[in-house]
């Protein structure tokens, strides 16, 4: 018999969701994972687009119920299949009530599903819709810290509210400049993997001010509970691993990372 994993902790106080996917959660039904969420004291959700095809899908699960959001935005793997037509949907929907942010957007050089060059300009045109709307931004930059700190600097003065570069996985250059500008990062359960000590330098060097906790669900579940479909009920492990790194009280990190959360996504929250 396998050994039993630890149950998932409820802190009394709430935590925020910056950073999942509900539309690709398949193990269990979406009004179970949702309930448990909301039982462990997630009390905010945003679900994320990330391409053409899913980008209503987002905004109706924004309206399932009042805690949960959504952002509009187009993945950099996605980047080819970006056009006119689409900017205009993200644009005509960026400030819907529900919608708190512009993104998935961002670089992909690891994979490199898309053009290079069709990547920088897709992400410069998101961006600008992000300008022009006033909204955050969720960022992916994976192998592109180059690019994107070049990219970032050409948009210091418009993009007021800036936002998060999420899953945070590059180095430290693209982590203090981000920093020095007043980005967020966003960590989630890699933190807590036995090869990722790289991330966790990255954790120890980041203010806890700018540190917002996601789950990437359904990607990247967190240990203990490796090997199941990640889900934001997984959400105060990756808390628990900040509090470790960072050698601080849980109770703080708790509570600072949900205020983060409220400065970026939910200004008047």
């Amino acid at each position: 018999m396998s050994k039993k994993r630890r149950e998932i902790p409820r802190f009394d106080h709430p935590i925020i969701e910056t950073h999942c996917h509900l539309d690709y959660l398949k193990e269990r039904p979406l009004e179970d994972i949702l309930l448990q969420s909301e039982q462990l004291n997630i009390e905010r959700i945003i679900t994320i687009a990330v391409a053409p095809d899913n980008l209503e899908r987002v905004r109706q699960l924004s309206q399932m119920a009042p805690w949960i959001y959504g952002t509009q935005g187009i993945h950099p793997h996605e980047a080819e299949t970006y056009n006119d037509e689409v900017e205009a949907e993200i644009r005509t929907h960026a400030g819907d009530t529900k919608i708190v942010a512009v993104g998935e957007i961002g670089l992909d050089y690891y994979y490199d599903h898309a053009d290079r060059e069709v990547q920088r300009t897709v992400f410069r045109r998101q961006l600008q819709i992000a300008c022009d709307c006033n909204k955050p931004v969720v960022i992916h930059s994976r192998d592109a810290d180059d690019d994107m700190i070049e990219i970032l600097r050409k948009f210091e003065a418009s993009l007021t509210r800036r936002g998060v570069i999420h899953s945070f996985t590059s180095g430290p250059g693209l982590a203090r400049y981000a920093l020095d500008q007043g980005w967020c990062l966003g960590f989630n359960g890699i933190t807590t993997f036995n090869k990722a000590e790289s991330v966790r330098d990255i954790v120890r060097i980041s203010p806890i001010e700018q540190i917002l906790l996601e789950t990437d669900a359904p990607f990247l579940t967190p240990v203990p509970y490796r090997g199941r479909e990640n889900a934001p009920c997984y959400l105060p492990f990756v808390a628990e691993k900040i509090a470790e790194v960072k050698e601080l009280p849980l109770q703080q990190v708790i509570e600072q990372t949900y205020h983060n959360s409220l400065r970026t996504f939910f200004p008047a929250g």
